[in-house]
């Protein structure tokens, strides 16, 4: 349970969110961009279902307060056109793995669990901002990135603009719930492993372009 935050200047806490809403909507729409130019989707199912659940919980059933209850708008709008290229594209994937009957099933018990584990954890807890929940599901966001690129040996519906934005976009509120909560060794440990991870990833989504004779700076 996070209690007796330090104090932060009110300014400093809205730019580092306003910060961090900018870059992740820049990951969303790149992830968009490289999906329909690639006929993929680009965000791993479990990472989007968490994200789905997280925004609709602390947009409606546990709303923030401004200016981070627009930022979860915008991120749950965006997040529902990369569901729309989840659908479309997720089901050639799926098939090559399991029956193609099981991908609609799968999905829906998939995006179920993920919002009663968001919901009750952050009840269990008493963290109605969603902080545990949010640093523990980008960490298992950026594992399942580098799984993705992995299962596929490509970089497809990847870049590294993609990659360099969600890495800027979690350390705006890495750094800044470090200003508020300097003494949960638990959150430090979550930014730091998101970071090494986020690195890992850009490294080998690097090294797996230029394998492939792709321009790693000019694939956008």
């Amino acid at each position: 349970m996070l209690q007796n935050p330090l104090d932060v200047d009110p300014t400093i806490d809205v730019i580092f969110k306003i910060a961090s809403g900018i870059f992740w909507s820049i990951t969303y729409l790149l992830i968009l961009r490289r999906g329909f130019a690639d006929k993929s989707y680009g965000m791993p199912m479990v990472a989007l279902c968490a994200n789905l659940s997280w925004e609709f919980i602390f947009s409606f059933v546990h709303p923030h307060s401004t200016p981070q209850l627009y930022v979860d708008y915008a991120w749950l709008a965006l997040d529902a056109g990369i569901l729309v290229q989840y659908l479309m594209y997720g089901k050639k994937e799926f098939s090559e793995h399991l029956p193609g009957e099981f991908f609609y099933p799968g999905f829906l018990l998939t995006l179920a669990l993920s919002f009663l584990f968001i919901l009750l954890l952050s009840r269990e807890f008493n963290d109605l901002n969603g902080v545990y929940a949010a640093f523990g599901q980008n960490l298992l966001m950026s594992v399942l990135f580098i799984h993705l690129l992995l299962k596929r040996n490509s970089p497809l519906g990847q870049s590294l603009y993609i990659a360099l934005s969600k890495m800027i976009g979690t350390l705006f509120p890495s750094v800044l719930l470090y200003m508020y909560f300097p003494g949960s060794y638990l959150l430090v440990l979550l930014y730091v492993s998101i970071f090494i991870f986020d690195m890992i990833y850009l490294l080998l989504l690097y090294l797996k372009m230029k394998g492939a004779g792709i321009n790693p700076w000019a694939r956008l």
